[in-house]
């Protein structure tokens, strides 16, 4: 993987859906997640996301952001250990430079 480069963030997915997001799981239940951020990291975008759960443990889900051919965002598992390590890193440095908290 290349070398990080500086986070931009984003607001493509909240323009799509407001501050929340329903995804539905491998069971076939649907969950409703808060995004938290949206933002480019080198040449690929994350979305860091969160429901009611994993905010009482103040865990993060992170997803890879896909533009389909008509325009619509896709989210992405992230399977790649490297890779999510990249996507939490950079979330955790557009917290840093905000100043701000989950």
């Amino acid at each position: 993987m290349e070398g990080r480069g500086i986070p931009r963030t984003l607001g493509r997915l909240r323009e799509a859906y407001g501050i929340d997001v329903e995804l539905l799981s491998d069971d076939g239940e649907t969950e409703l997640f808060r995004i938290l951020a949206e933002y480019r990291l080198n040449d690929s975008v994350y979305a860091a996301l969160q429901s009611a759960a994993m905010r009482k443990e103040d865990e993060v889900a992170f997803f890879r952001v896909l533009e389909q051919d008509d325009g619509r965002l896709e989210l992405e598992s992230i399977e790649d250990e490297d890779e999510w390590e990249t996507a939490a890193e950079g979330y955790d440095e557009l917290l840093f430079e905000s100043g701000g908290d989950r």
